[in-house]
């Protein structure tokens, strides 16, 4: 059994999310009120449990709002949302076969990149290192000074 009785990354992302909500004593019923999401469904999301959510940009797009409501950081919690479960996936595949399926159509879409993970990575430029704080302040009072540095 892991970290309070939570036995998966998924059931403790929606512990986390539950959690976070209860923090700011915000209810479910005023979530649902905000973002249009039935109450049912946001209990699901809590519990880890989305058999009944929708795939795709939907989905996404309701655990960002979740998240933005209960402060947590939208763009973060929807990354780890699409890690996690299924139902976040970003390639376009299933979402096109299913659509193809309704207009009963085979469908002949495919991702143009193939089982690449097009989800944000944190492979920003490093910044450049800060420099000391006495160094920063003589520069500037050399400036203002107009002394020359060495």
């Amino acid at each position: 059994m892991g970290y309070l009785g939570v036995q998966s990354a998924g059931a403790l992302f929606a512990f986390r999310l539950r959690l976070y909500r209860e923090r700011r004593r915000i209810s479910l019923c005023e979530i649902a009120a905000a973002t249009r999401i039935r109450q049912d469904l946001l209990e699901g999301l809590e519990r880890g449990d989305l058999a009944q959510w929708p795939r795709g940009l939907y989905a996404r797009t309701w655990v960002r709002a979740y998240a933005a409501m209960v402060g947590l950081d939208p763009v973060d919690t929807v990354d780890e949302f699409c890690r996690l479960f299924p139902h976040g996936d970003r390639r376009a595949r299933e979402t096109m076969r299913e659509m193809a399926a309704i207009v009963a159509h085979s469908s002949e879409y495919r991702d143009e990149f193939r089982d690449v993970d097009r989800r944000r990575r944190g492979t920003l430029p490093p910044s450049p290192a800060p420099e000391p704080p006495l160094r920063a302040v003589l520069r500037q009072l050399q400036w203002v000074l107009g002394v020359e540095s060495r």
